[in-house]
């Protein structure tokens, strides 16, 4: 520094910053221990796994880690059934069965199973855009069944009990 002019406040705050620094270079650092176990990473402003997190991210997550993604979409046939094939369709027949790719529908008069066999192809159009994969392959369209009068393991040939109203 200068001898002939007095010191600043900025020159002795930057003279004392120095002897700070070497100071603290020249004594020695203490070891750390690591404690066992993951290291904690804090999320900052963003949001982190342990976070709270919507159901529905929860469950697609939980989904996929147990491998039930073929489940759910069977599920889906039977649960958004309305949905897939349109509030007409669904108010006359219903989902029965679901095997091997063959979906069985009950349908409620033998002209709306009728209709619905005619209408397969674009049923299984809709099934597979919206589901996905190759759950449903097949569509198998049954009517009304009658109410059996066959009773017990042993039963006689004829009409039945229809022939004793009258």
């Amino acid at each position: 520094m200068n001898e002939d002019r007095p010191a600043r406040p900025s020159d002795i705050a930057r003279a004392a910053l120095e002897a700070a620094r070497a100071a603290s270079a020249a004594r020695p650092q203490p070891t750390r221990r690591r404690i066992a176990g993951p290291r904690r990473k804090w999320t900052g402003a963003g949001p982190g796994a342990d976070d709270p997190q919507p159901l529905g991210r929860l469950v697609d997550s939980l989904v996929t880690e147990q491998d039930w993604s073929e489940r759910t979409r069977v599920g889906a046939v039977f649960g958004r059934w309305s949905a897939l094939v349109g509030p007409d369709i669904a108010e006359h027949c219903r989902p029965e069965t679901l095997t091997e790719g063959e979906l069985l529908v009950i349908a409620e008069s033998t002209a709306w199973a009728t209709q619905l066999r005619l209408l397969a192809p674009t049923i299984l159009g809709k099934l597979r855009a919206q589901i996905g994969g190759d759950v449903v392959t097949r569509l198998r369209v049954v009517g009304p069944t009658a109410p059996s009068w066959k009773k017990g393991p042993r039963s006689v040939r004829g009409r039945g009990p229809r022939d004793t109203y009258g």
